[in-house]
């Protein structure tokens, strides 16, 4: 018997749920219940998961279970880039190895097609634009990172723009930036309005329990999952819950849940427009890691994200979400001076599950248990992607990228507590102030 000792409790204020359409939870069935499969956490991966489990075995039951509401949790809290290309923060060029890289941009572009066409089969209003991203710098050491992603990404042959800062005006409105690549592919979305759509559009045979988080599990045949109005029985549990799965006993010493902070101003109204000028809608992330990443709505908000913390527990504190708060502001004053009355409406923190070797883990956790896990700041591609090519692999089909993740190196090993808080959170903090005036 495994009990679990952490649950997610992400803060309230996740602007992008609270303007996402609002829907009833589905809640969890009292008593006992038999299912052939479990997946555990409704976020992109389970949702992804759970779906083509059930396209793959009509006749079975899935239930998806998922601590919070669906969208609420890390989610629906990302900065709502689907990124097509490689984007691996830990190689100087964004690429790292050729072939690698290559395989990981089938991944991305595998899971954007698939998104695509559920947003298109379910009509799932989540504000899909195909409007590709910017990756901007201000700083000579941002300038260099762009250098050199532009050269990983002539390798890869993938094409991109490199934009002047005399010209970036005509696209953000602003003359922040010094200079910015510019890459196609990218999708801007709403994410809450993304993972509440590809929930309410599940297949018939997927039981989705919301604000039903697992307490104990029992590892054996069948797998016994415990919540506070019953239990799940299944003969296969597949986790698709990132940083949590260390609760459940797999992966301990290597998932990092590194929370990242952000905030959305009320609209511009057709005045603050004007005076800004610009593209109608945009995203920029920054060069550096630690920078600030930037969103132009379609509703005409502005968002700006940075800001990092680790917290081993997987929850922040309202301290560090004002702190960050405040670091947003002065970054947004900054970058809009022409936009002084210009609030914030919604500050929120969430957490992405980070490897030190940037790797994730897919395939078996243990006997019957499975897993996709870890998606190091590319939830919804990665997410969508791995969790849909986890159930095909289960149904025993063959793809290319199937083979690619379970021949993959899996996550590396982490210091033992207390030098491993220690040294993240030093980490974390010495970037951010060397990131200068890119945070």
């Amino acid at each position: 018997m495994v009990k679990i000792k952490e649950l997610p409790a992400d803060n309230d204020a996740c602007g992008w749920f609270h303007l996402s359409s609002k829907r009833k939870p589905r809640p969890s069935r009292s008593g006992r219940v038999r299912a052939r499969w479990a997946v555990v956490g409704a976020g992109f991966t389970g949702l992804a998961a759970a779906r083509q489990l059930a396209l793959n075995f009509p006749e079975d039951e899935i239930v998806l279970l998922e601590a919070q509401q669906v969208g609420f949790g890390a989610s629906g809290r990302n900065s709502g880039f689907a990124i097509d290309l490689p984007h691996d923060i830990g190689a100087p060029d964004y690429i790292g190895d050729p072939a690698i890289a290559r395989m990981h941009l089938a991944l991305n572009q595998y899971a954007q097609q698939s998104l695509k066409a559920l947003v298109a089969q379910h009509g799932i209003d989540c504000q899909l634009s195909p409007v590709g991203k910017y990756q901007a710098a201000v700083e000579e050491k941002g300038l260099r990172v762009l250098d050199a992603y532009m050269s990983g990404l002539e390798k890869l042959g993938q094409s991109f723009e490199i934009i002047e800062g005399r010209d970036l005006s005509s696209h953000f409105g602003i003359s922040f930036y010094r200079k910015a690549l510019y890459t196609p592919g990218t999708l801007l979305l709403q994410p809450a309005s993304l993972v509440k759509g590809l929930a309410d559009s599940l297949p018939d045979n997927v039981s989705l329990f919301e604000n039903c988080a697992v307490t104990e599990v029992e590892y054996g045949s069948p797998i016994v999952l415990s919540h506070a109005q019953g239990t799940v029985l299944a003969d296969k549990l597949v986790l698709t819950n990132n940083a949590f799965a260390t609760q459940f006993g797999f992966l301990k010493g290597r998932l990092l849940p590194v929370f990242t902070y952000a905030s959305l101003t009320r609209p511009l109204d057709e005045e603050e427009q004007a005076r800004l000028g610009g593209k109608a809608q945009w995203g920029i992330i920054p060069a550096d890691p630690f920078g600030s990443t930037l969103r132009r709505t379609p509703d005409q908000r502005l968002l700006v994200r940075n800001s990092f913390s680790y917290h081993p527990s997987g929850k922040t504190s309202s301290d560090l979400l004002a702190r960050a708060g405040q670091a947003q502001r002065r970054s947004f004053e900054r970058r809009f001076p022409m936009l002084p009355d210009v609030e914030f409406e919604y500050t929120w923190g969430g957490a992405m599950c980070i490897t030190r070797n940037h790797a994730g883990h897919f395939g078996t956790l243990a006997p019957n248990v499975y897993g996709a896990l870890g998606c190091n700041g590319l939830g919804i591609t990665r997410g969508t992607g791995t969790g849909t090519l986890l159930a095909e692999w289960l149904a025993g089909k063959d793809h290319e990228l199937i083979e690619f993740l379970l021949n993959a190196e899996g996550p590396s090993g982490n210091p033992p507590e207390p030098l491993l808080s220690l040294g993240v959170n030093a980490n974390l903090r010495w970037g951010q102030c060397r990131a200068g005036l890119e945070s």
